[in-house]
C-alpha cells in the first residue's frame, strides 16, 4: 500500500520524474537536439510546459513521457554498448541508416515521428543488434 493514501503510480511518477528528465535533458545535448525535437521526443506541445520541465525538472511526468524517456534512455545505453566510442554513438542518430526499418533515413527521423511505438521500434532494433531482446 502506498503512503499517504496515494496510488503507487503516483509516488513512482513523482520519484522517476526528476531523475528522468535531467537525464534526458543530458542526452539531448549529446545528440544536439533542438528543442522542437526534444519537445516531440517528450509527446509535449506546450512549449511553456517544457521550458517549465527544464527550468524545474521537480515535477510530476504524465506515464507517457515516462515511457518515452524510458526508451531514449534504451536507445542510449544500447548505442554506448555497441559502440564504445562516445561521440560515433552519440551521433549514430543522426547519421542515415540503410537497415529496412529506417530506409535511409536517420533513427532520429523515425523517433520524431511523434509517436511512442517509433521509439519502442529504435529501442528493440538496437537492443536486436546486441543481442537483447528482440
Amino acid at each position: 500500500m502506498a503512503a499517504h493514501g496515494q496510488p503507487a503510480s503516483a509516488i513512482d511518477r513523482k520519484g522517476l520524474s526528476g531523475p528522468a528528465l535531467r537525464t534526458f535533458f543530458r542526452i539531448a545535448k549529446l545528440w544536439d537536439l533542438s528543442v522542437d525535437e526534444q519537445m516531440t521526443l517528450l509527446g509535449v506541445t506546450a512549449r511553456s510546459t517544457f521550458f517549465k520541465w527544464k527550468k524545474d525538472p521537480n515535477t510530476v511526468l504524465p506515464k507517457d513521457t515516462l515511457e518515452r524517456i524510458s526508451y531514449i534512455l534504451g536507445i542510449y545505453k544500447a548505442l554506448q554498448i555497441l559502440l564504445p566510442d562516445e561521440a560515433a554513438a552519440d551521433a549514430w542518430v543522426k547519421q542515415p541508416n540503410q537497415a529496412p526499418l529506417f530506409a535511409g533515413k536517420s533513427a532520429l527521423d523515425r523517433m520524431l515521428s511523434g509517436q511512442v511505438a517509433d521509439l519502442f521500434v529504435v529501442r528493440q532494433y538496437l537492443d536486436a543488434q546486441r543481442g537483447g531482446w528482440t
